[in-house]
């Protein structure tokens, strides 16, 4: 049987595995789902239509899977799916999904989200991810994977983050980043996350490539950056030049041209406000 507080409030209906652990003044209700091996400390509250899965630690004050915080929502039977391994610390907020939205809230594997983070209706992070404490993601962002935000950071509604972005405290974000680059300010690309890259284990041809296309992008005057990355998308995406570049360096420098074209389809620099309703 799990091992559950005998101070816990957990509904008869919620399907627990059978080696989780609920902590006294949890709140667990009966749409819920907890995989094997996910603790949840204590005063955690797990609401709605929540699917908890292995190996999660959920720390004390934690809200999961309470109504969006959106004022079109009228009770419609969305859900939250939390993947596996996962640490949510003290105070983390996470809603279900809108059913404009596409009805799900999703978090992935292995992921960190320190004291206070909150994460909004229809949210998509990946797995791999670190959130500082006090991070503000709003509704219907879309989160890569080993994205490491600092304390602080507040993100606009419909915004993409690109893989191994890298985002300082405090930052102002509007507009989609780009996968591999350092963000601070208020959308200040500030170079490459070189160290990110080569702790991931991404070989120097590919960096060096990187760097390359960054520098060129946002930080030369030669040209303007919509003829940078016209020449960029020609050499890297377009397939009577592609099939010449089909080693590992050019793989990225693909994902990082494919993103910022798709990054200009959309409104106000945000290519999910293209999408929505959809």
């Amino acid at each position: 049987m799990p091992k559950i507080s005998p101070l816990a409030a957990v509904d008869p209906a919620a399907r627990i595995a059978d080696d989780a652990e609920i902590g006294p003044f949890c709140v667990v209700g009966p749409h819920v789902t907890i995989g094997s091996g996910t603790k949840l400390y204590n005063n955690v509250t797990v609401a709605g239509n929540t699917v908890l899965g292995s190996g999660n630690l959920i720390f004390p004050n934690a809200v999961l899977g309470t109504a969006p915080q959106d004022k079109k929502y009228r009770g419609e039977q969305t859900r939250l799916e939390i993947g596996n391994n996962n640490q949510i610390r003290e105070a983390v907020t996470i809603h279900v999904g809108t059913s404009k939205g596409g009805g799900i809230t999703r978090v992935g594997d292995d992921n960190l989200l320190m004291v206070n983070c909150h994460l909004g209706h229809d949210v998509q992070l990946a797995s791999n991810c670190i959130l500082a404490n006090n991070v503000m993601i709003a509704g219907h962002v879309h989160i890569g994977n080993f994205v490491a935000m600092m304390g602080g950071v507040g993100v606009h509604h419909f915004v993409s983050i690109g893989d191994y972005a890298y985002i300082g405290g405090y930052a102002r974000i509007h507009h989609d980043v780009p996968p591999f680059v350092k963000i601070d300010g208020a959308d200040q690309v500030r170079g490459l996350n070189s160290i990110g890259l080569k702790r991931a284990g991404v070989s120097d041809e590919a960096i060096a490539l990187l760097e390359e296309i960054v520098r060129k992008l946002f930080y030369s005057r030669s040209k303007p950056f919509s003829a940078a990355l016209d020449e960029f998308a020609k050499r890297f995406c377009d397939q009577d030049h592609a099939d010449a570049h089909n080693n590992g360096a050019a793989s990225y420098a693909r994902q990082i041209v494919t993103f910022l074209r798709r990054r200009d389809q959309g409104q106000h620099g945000r290519y999910l406000e293209s999408q929505r309703g959809r």
